[in-house]
């Protein structure tokens, strides 16, 4: 991990190479496989929780912000909303725990990870891959990539709904630099090593660490 100052002109996004991560057809084949199948399958569960949220509180049902997406594209990312105020500007702020904006069923959506599951139709759009680096706000890209040296290069992969960072256990919110750059190294020890049985392994070991994890809220 080498956390900087100043990223120089080679660390930037626009520098960044697309990886054979982003390029092989069996791994978008499976992106499109999995989340169609995934959407039928939640399409029940998926009403439901809408319907609940628009019970709860004022507001739209999906939340949409800017992620930082490949080649340091940015793209609309589709999540069940879970607080009462949403941020999408230059400064974002990560929920905490007990984090008073989060709503009763956004508290259970979160710690569930449900409200993730309309990023399925970022998959199938292509902005998003069933596995990959999470996408972070722009403001957290450019708040982060101005201190850790090899944040730009989790760029040359599509980002995902899981990948290797959370099935160590790296997820929720990152106040230290040092935390974020331990995530960073996982994003680009994923691509670096990327294979297709590689994604199916982490997809199979993200149902129990969501389970376990004590950091998702």
């Amino acid at each position: 991990m080498l956390i900087v100052s100043n990223p120089t002109a080679e660390q930037l996004p626009c520098a960044v190479q697309a990886s054979p991560v982003a390029k092989d057809p069996l791994k978008r084949a499976m992106d499109i496989l999995v989340a169609g199948g995934a959407l039928l399958f939640f399409a029940p569960l998926l009403a439901l929780v809408a319907v609940l949220i628009k019970l709860e509180s004022s507001g739209p049902v999906l939340f949409r912000q800017a992620r930082g997406g490949l080649n340091g594209q940015a793209f609309t990312i589709f999540k069940f909303r879970s607080m009462r105020c949403q941020e999408n500007g230059s400064k974002v702020v990560q929920a905490k725990r007990d984090d008073d904006r989060i709503t009763t069923v956004g508290r259970i959506i979160r710690k569930t990870s449900i409200d993730e599951l309309p990023q399925l139709l970022n998959v199938l759009r292509g902005d998003m891959s069933i596995v990959g680096p999470r996408p972070h706000a722009l403001a957290h890209d450019e708040h982060y990539g101005a201190q850790i040296a090899n944040y730009h290069l989790r760029f040359r992969a599509r980002p995902g709904l899981t990948g290797l960072a959370q099935i160590k256990g790296l997820r929720g919110g990152t106040n230290e630099v040092e935390a974020m750059a331990a995530r960073i190294d996982a994003d680009n020890e994923y691509i670096e090593r990327w294979t297709l049985s590689g994604d199916i392994k982490i997809l199979l070991m993200t149902v129990p660490h969501l389970l376990m994890a004590e950091n998702a809220y």
